[in-house]
């Protein structure tokens, strides 16, 4: 296989031209300018779903909240929750701080210097090992991600898919060809900003481009065909009816321990339904008639649709305040009470957050006096 790929561009070349123009180009990021095992698995596990430009923010407040592994295994789970709000894909927390405590706990607080120790951290994967074990302790293994896929995938004309293991393993081996051995971190931190800066998924700078006398894709008018696509998954739909209850200045939330998204983010109680709902049709829901009883609710309030997209889902919303006199057995077991305006202490879904900051009638029903 090797062969094949040197009929394209000698390996020193190729290390050649991606170091000249990482010298010029490189991302002043500020991970990178620690050599902090700490800060860089936090960077990394940030940037796995998140754009550079929105994933400095929270680097900034995540390392100010929790500036050591300790720090943030000794945290609640609530707190690291609230700290990652509006990051999205909040698996990528929890496993943070499942992982914070497996380093206490089995690494006397020390984040593991090799690749293979790395991967036994929860929510680690190849990547982000690869990542971690290049950037902070120069282990020679790629750090292989999306922006690699494509990058090698067009230079090299790869056919194979990324999304299986045949093809990962064809990957893995060419950028092991090509890794530079003495600096593996620069080559790896180069190799991802040439993905994201100068060979992106769409509108690459093929022109200015310093590969493209070499690049097959460029050469056979294949640029936007590889790398090979996954087959797209149909997004599926959801319909949420969220009930804002308000009783003697508080309200009433409750956990969503269920393995669904927002898992361990707090909520209003929900009513999911395989369809929009009016108001009558949301009265008399089996599940509103559950919640208030026999008790004569007052609705003072319906949202228009709020539409929210994740990755495969699309979720419709519609955000209720209820008035009522006194709670019944039902709300009391099943929720917890607060303060309508400490909703904002709690790790919440964006949907929710966003929904609380733009909507007048909410924020004045929230922050009301009591």
């Amino acid at each position: 296989m090797s062969k094949l790929f040197l009929l394209f561009i000698d390996l020193m070349e190729f290390k050649s031209i991606l170091n000249k123009w990482y010298l010029k180009n490189r991302r002043d990021l500020p991970w990178r300018n620690s050599k902090d095992p700490y800060s860089i698995w936090v960077s990394e596990i940030i940037l796995q779903q998140t754009r550079v430009a929105q994933g400095i923010g929270f680097y900034n407040l995540f390392m100010h909240t929790f500036p050591t592994v300790h720090s943030l295994a000794n945290a609640h789970e609530d707190e690291v929750l609230k700290v990652w709000q509006g990051l999205g894909y909040y698996s990528r927390a929890r496993n943070m701080h499942k992982a914070a405590k497996q380093i206490v706990e089995k690494f006397n607080g020390k984040i593991p210097d090799s690749f293979k120790e790395l991967l036994k951290l929860s929510g680690v994967g190849h990547y982000s090992a690869g990542a971690i074990a290049s950037f902070a302790f120069k282990e020679v293994v790629p750090a292989i991600d999306g922006n690699v896929y494509r990058v090698m995938s067009r230079i090299y004309g790869l056919f194979a898919s990324p999304y299986t293991t045949k093809g990962k393993r064809e990957f893995y081996e060419l950028v092991m060809e090509l890794i530079d051995r003495k600096a593996p971190h620069h080559f790896n931190q180069a190799l991802l900003d040439f993905g994201a800066l100068q060979c992106p998924p769409r509108n690459p700078k093929c022109f200015e481009c310093p590969f493209s006398q070499y690049c097959y894709a460029f050469r056979n008018n294949l640029v936007q065909s590889l790398p090979i696509k996954s087959k797209k998954l149909i997004p599926k739909n959801r319909f949420f009816v969220y009930l804002l209850i308000r009783c003697k200045g508080l309200t009433y939330i409750h956990k969503r321990n269920e393995r669904d998204i927002w898992q361990s983010l707090y909520q209003f109680p929900l009513i999911e339904t395989e369809k929009l709902l009016e108001e009558q049709q949301i009265i008399t829901h089996p599940e509103w008639k559950r919640i208030f009883g026999r008790s004569l609710p007052k609705i003072t309030y319906i949202s228009p649709v709020v539409k929210h997209q994740l990755s495969h889902q699309n979720l419709n919303a519609r955000f209720v305040i209820v008035e009522i006199n006194r709670i019944t057995t039902f709300i009391k077991n099943s929720y917890l009470a607060i303060y309508t305006n400490s909703i904002y202490d709690y790790s919440v879904p964006r949907l929710i957050d966003n929904f609380l900051a733009a909507e007048p009638a909410i924020k004045y029903f929230l922050n009301s006096p009591l």
